[in-house]
């Protein structure tokens, strides 16, 4: 295949190259086909889509899959990092070093395909793949909801008759009560949740597999929906039609989804900005904040490592916090 590289300059692709990979030797496929779970394979493509634009490809749909990621060597990825260092958020704020990191992580495994396809040499390989992470840290994004804003969406919930209000009441329950991904809750079935032990077996990143355990209000709500769901087997939170009601033939929610009926709710509820992800925030710290011990928070939350269940931890902050009010500052009406 022939192709002019990168150019030395400005890290943009300058030619083309003679045309398409097999889809069975095509790096960018073989590498986002290899990894478990949807959500996965949409945030790596997302980045190596992104890295591709930046780069010079096309605006197509998916800039990455005609992207020569087999002939980037050792000049080109350190181009393409420092290209990825520049880059401004809608904010107006500069990457954050954990999104900039998940971006080379997909650069080195794309790579890492392409030489298991024997599309490069080990040597042009290790060469290309040696682009330090970068360094730094953020405060986590996101918030925790009030126990007054939760209460807020189930009323709200629960004020639409349609079938849409009860399994809606129930997946906001359930998502508050198990700290479930997006992805999780989109994957649940009905098969997989055992009433008598209010237990919902969980199927997580990296295929792992966990059990949810339910408080007797959630288990009301999702018994609630059940019964008016009258199903069996099949995804534990349907898709409705827009009317609300059952689908003859029920399919799963997306994850995208389930984002959406928050947003549709919590705007009915007058609330600010919430994300899915939101409630897995607040279920960890309030967890923590109760006393729960950190391995234990780790094991119902699904992290590998008990390091990212710690950032969840608020206590730190309210210590801080408790410090700082404590020195002695003179008030205005005081001078």
């Amino acid at each position: 295949m022939e192709l002019d590289l990168l150019d030395g300059r400005s890290g943009q692709v300058t030619g083309a190259f003679a045309g398409p990979l097999p889809e069975a030797r095509n790096p960018y496929l073989v590498y986002l086909s290899g990894l478990r779970g949807v959500e996965s394979a949409r945030t790596m493509g997302g980045c190596l889509d992104r890295i591709a634009l930046l780069t010079g490809a096309s605006g197509q749909d998916r800039p990455g899959l005609l992207f020569p990621w087999h002939l980037l060597r050792y000049e080109h990825t350190s181009l393409i990092r420092a290209t990825l260092l520049r880059q401004i958020n809608q904010a107006g704020e500069p990457w954050s070093p954990s999104y900039l990191n998940k971006h080379l992580s997909a650069l080195r495994g794309v790579l890492k395909t392409a030489w298991r396809l024997t599309l490069m040499t080990a040597e042009d390989y290790h060469r290309a793949r040696d682009v330090p992470n970068v360094t730094g840290s953020r405060l986590p994004a996101g918030r925790s909801l009030a126990a007054s804003e939760f209460v807020s969406l189930l009323r709200t919930c629960l004020a639409d008759p349609a079938h849409a209000g009860s399994r809606d009441a129930a997946l906001i329950a359930v998502l508050y009560n198990t700290g479930m991904r997006r992805a999780e809750l989109a994957a649940a079935r009905i098969e997989q949740y055992d009433p008598g032990s209010r237990l919902i077996r969980v199927v997580g990143k990296r295929d792992k597999e966990r059990a949810a355990p339910l408080n007797e209000p959630t288990a009301v709500y999702l018994g609630r929906w059940l019964a008016l769901y009258g199903a069996r087997t099949g995804p534990l939170f349907p898709a409705l039609h827009r009317s609300g009601a059952l689908l003859d033939r029920p399919r799963p929610m997306t994850p995208a989804a389930i984002g959406q009926l928050l947003n549709r709710r919590r705007l009915a509820s007058g609330l600010p900005a919430l994300t899915a992800h939101d409630f897995r925030r607040t279920f960890i710290g309030d967890l923590l904040d109760t006393g729960a011990d950190l391995a234990t928070v780790q094991a119902l939350a699904g992290h590998a490592s008990p390091v990212t269940t710690s950032r969840y931890d608020r206590r730190p902050e309210r210590v801080r916090q408790e410090a700082v009010s404590r020195l002695r500052i003179p008030a205005p009406d005081e001078l």
